[in-house]
């Protein structure tokens, strides 16, 4: 395998199955300790053989939280992982860094992107993260909810130019919406979330019919840092 600074293609046609999860890890320091405890494990272990096409590591802003991103072919291919490759991993890593909170992996299908422009070579300065999560019984209209959204979006805002790409995933237990968004720099996505008349903030009809849908029940959001990648050779 070899490391990467490259941030990951979320629009990758070959990937099936991508996968998020999040670890709580304490504090800054542990966030640091557990990133190069995953990166020396990995990299004395084989590489998972079928459809594992990458493996992604983001520090949260807050200073406890890392968040993974996976991408397979197949969520076989993950299965097969699980079943003879990852709890040596987990073991090796839980013996540097003990008492890592494995708060939940999640397993998607991606819907709908804003691709990254045609040119544009900008390298993200932040990754967010925004779940939507749905009522019981309303799977079926998250995809009329980012429709929505790609709707609001059709028309960009000055404050918007910072967006670099969005990509919406649908959760496979139906009770969620990930949105995983690259931004050129935290100021800029600062100034998009401003206030009332700037990007995802403005008053247009549009917007309000993506903050007003009645299917909707929460909206949270967490910001990251790209910290690490592994790729296969």
């Amino acid at each position: 395998m070899a490391r990467t600074d490259v941030h990951p293609d979320l629009a990758r046609p070959d990937v099936e199955a991508p996968f998020f999860s999040t670890w709580r890890v304490g504090t800054p320091e542990r966030q640091r300790e557990a990133v190069d405890a995953i990166a020396a494990t990995w990299e004395r272990q084989t590489w998972p053989v079928g459809g594992g096409l990458g493996y992604f590591v983001y520090a949260g802003h807050d200073g406890t939280t890392l968040l993974h991103h996976s991408q397979w072919a197949r969520e076989q291919d993950y299965e097969a992982f699980l079943k003879t490759q990852r709890q040596a991993r987990v073991d090796e890593i839980d013996t540097a860094v003990p008492g890592i909170e494995r708060v939940a992996l999640d397993r998607y299908r991606r819907y709908r992107s804003k691709a990254r422009a045609a040119g544009d070579t900008r390298v993200p300065g932040l990754v967010v993260t925004v779940r939507i999560d749905f009522e019981e019984g309303a799977a079926e209209r998250r995809r009329e909810w980012v429709d929505l959204v790609f709707d609001a979006m059709s028309e960009p805002l000055e404050s918007d130019r910072g967006l670099i790409s969005a990509h919406f995933h649908l959760s496979q237990d139906g009770t969620h919406v990930l949105n995983y968004a690259e931004w050129e720099s935290p100021e800029s996505y600062d100034v998009a979330i401003a206030g009332p008349g700037e990007g995802a903030g403005s008053a247009s009809e549009a917007w309000e019919r993506v903050r007003t849908y009645p299917a909707v029940k929460s909206v949270t959001g967490s910001r990251y840092s790209y910290v690490l990648g592994l790729v296969p050779e």
